[in-house]
C-alpha cells in the first residue's frame, strides 16, 4: 500500500490530537447523545472537531473512498458501495477525557474489501502513537521519537499472563473470566486501542470484552495495529470481524490476544461465556 494513506492518518491524528488538547486544558462541557444502540452515550465540542478536521483531510486526499466516522451521519449507501472505507473514533475513550485521565486515543483506520488494512491510533495527551499498515508492520512512537518496531508476546500459560480491562466500564463478569483462566494480573485502562495497543507492545497479553455495544471505529484501526504485530482480533466466538455491513454494531464482543493463545482462550471462554448467559447475537449479513 503506497505510504501516503498512513501518512495521511497519522498527520490528520495529531492534527486532531492538538485540536483535543486545546480543549482538554479548559473547562470540558459534555453533552448527551443517543448512539446507534439506542444508549446515552457521553460526547463533546472536542469529538466534534477532531471528527471535521479528519473527515475534512481524508476527503481531499481520498475523494473515492467512503469515509465512517462516529460523530458524522453514515451515509450507508456510499459506504456500502465503496471497496475502501476510511473508519474514524475521532476520541475513543471520551469518559477519560472527560476526567482528564489522559486514557483516551483518536484512531483513524482503513478497511478495503471489508478487511482493516491500516490504522493510526494516537493518545494525545502521552503522546503516544501506534501505526501499521498491512504487511508493512506495526509500530510505536513516544513524544515524536523514533518509531520502534512491536511485537506480541510468545506466552500460552495463563499464570504468566496480563489482561487489559476497561478502567471505566468494566465488567463484574470480568472477575469470573479473571478467575477461570488463571490470569496473573489485570490493567485497566481507558478505550479500545489503547488495551490493544498494551498487547502489541507486550504489557499485557489479552484483552476480552463482554459487551455487545463496540462498533467498527473502536475495533477498525487498533485490529490491524495488533495483527501486524503478530496478534489477533475475533470477535467473543472466534469469528473475524467485517467492515463492510450495514450495521456498525460489533454484537459479539471482542477477544484480541497475543495470537498463539487465541485459540485456548476462546476454548476456555466456551464454558464460562455459556455460564454467564452471554449467547451470539445475529449480526447482518454483507450486501
Amino acid at each position: 500500500m503506497p505510504n501516503t494513506e498512513l501518512d495521511s492518518a497519522v498527520e490528520l491524528a495529531k492534527q486532531a490530537g492538538a485540536a483535543i488538547l486545546k480543549h482538554y486544558a479548559a473547562e470540558i462541557i459534555t453533552e448527551n447523545k443517543i448512539g446507534l444502540d439506542n444508549h446515552s452515550e457521553p460526547v463533546t465540542a472536542a469529538d466534534r472537531e477532531a471528527s471535521r478536521i479528519i473527515v475534512e483531510g481524508l476527503a481531499q486526499r481520498f475523494p473515492a473512498d467512503a469515509i465512517l466516522s462516529e460523530e458524522e451521519t453514515d451515509e450507508l449507501h456510499g459506504r456500502l458501495a465503496s471497496d475502501r472505507v476510511w473508519i474514524i473514533d475521532p476520541i475513543d475513550g471520551t469518559s477519560g477525557f472527560i476526567k482528564k485521565d489522559g486514557d483516551f486515543a483518536v484512531q483513524i483506520g482503513l478497511a478495503d474489501m471489508g478487511v482493516a488494512v491500516l490504522g493510526a491510533v494516537y493518545l494525545p495527551a502521552r503522546d503516544v502513537l501506534y501505526f501499521a499498515s498491512k504487511g508493512k508492520g506495526s509500530f510505536r512512537s513516544v513524544s515524536g521519537g523514533k518509531p520502534e518496531r512491536l511485537t506480541v508476546s510468545t506466552k500460552t500459560d495463563f499464570t504468566q499472563m496480563d489482561i487489559a480491562v476497561s478502567r471505566d466500564h468494566r465488567s463484574p463478569k470480568m472477575s469470573r473470566i479473571i478467575k477461570d483462566l488463571g490470569l496473573r494480573s489485570e490493567v485497566g485502562r481507558g478505550s479500545v486501542g489503547v488495551k490493544i495497543g498494551l498487547i502489541a507492545e507486550q504489557t499485557c497479553d489479552l484483552y476480552i470484552h463482554l459487551s455487545h455495544r463496540t462498533k467498527f471505529w473502536d475495533t477498525c484501526a487498533p485490529q490491524i495495529i495488533l495483527e501486524e504485530a503478530g496478534g489477533k482480533v475475533t470477535d467473543l466466538f472466534g469469528n473475524e470481524f467485517r467492515y463492510d455491513l450495514e450495521s456498525v454494531l460489533n454484537l459479539n464482543g471482542i477477544v484480541a490476544s497475543n495470537g498463539v493463545a487465541h485459540d485456548q482462550t476462546l476454548a476456555h471462554l466456551v464454558p464460562i461465556l455459556n455460564d454467564l448467559g452471554r449467547l451470539k447475537m445475529s449480526t447482518a449479513s454483507r450486501t
